[in-house]
């Protein structure tokens, strides 16, 4: 396989960034559907510093999130994978997992089918023994893709985000966790 390529699931492709990518990624970055548990939507500007971003957490780390693309007809959709945060707070210093797809894209099992390849490359090919995935309190889809790669929720692990102000109403966050030991609990992944 190329090797940009991260690993490939029934439906998908996960793999580093291209140049090509940077358009489709801002149009998601700049919906309001997409962007609605975070601050703000993306400019085109900030956009492509968050690809830059994530290309040098690649070159940083030896992982990150890959660009994720449907291998058939080869459509890009948007993110998954690993990430270390950069703030601090009680569940830092971690790797979390997280994706962010394009809203034609939902409701198909791509987040989960992405994210359980994740797990795997995090647990097997990093020997990672824990990570997490956090969201505002009220991205009930998100934690739903939590629950469904088995991660676990505990409330007295909910923390308000130190990125934003207080009042905000995505400033209190879930934190879910899996270990290790939990098992992947993956199928589909190539």
């Amino acid at each position: 396989m190329n090797s940009d390529i991260g690993m490939a699931t029934d439906r998908l492709i996960l793999r580093r960034w291209r140049e090509a990518d940077r358009e489709p990624f801002a149009r998601m970055n700049s919906d309001p559907a997409v962007m609605e548990f975070f601050p703000a939507l993306l400019t085109r500007e900030e956009s492509d510093a968050l690809v830059d971003r994530i290309e040098a957490h690649f070159a940083a780390h030896g992982f990150g999130v890959w660009a994720a693309e449907l291998k058939a007809p080869g459509e890009f959709i948007g993110f998954v994978g690993l990430w270390i945060p950069t703030f601090e707070a009680h569940i830092t210093p971690c790797v979390e997992i997280g994706w962010r797809l394009a809203a034609a894209h939902w409701g198909c099992g791509f987040a989960t089918e992405g994210a359980r390849a994740a797990v795997e490359f995090a647990f097997g090919k990093l020997g990672l023994k824990e990570l997490v995935s956090f969201t505002a309190v009220e991205n009930a889809r998100s934690r739903r893709v939590m629950e469904k790669i088995g991660m676990t929720h505990d409330a007295e692990d909910d923390f308000d985000h130190p990125g934003l102000p207080e009042g905000n109403w995505l400033r209190r966050h879930v934190l879910y966790r899996k270990s290790r030991e939990q098992g992947s609990g993956n199928k589909g992944v190539a």
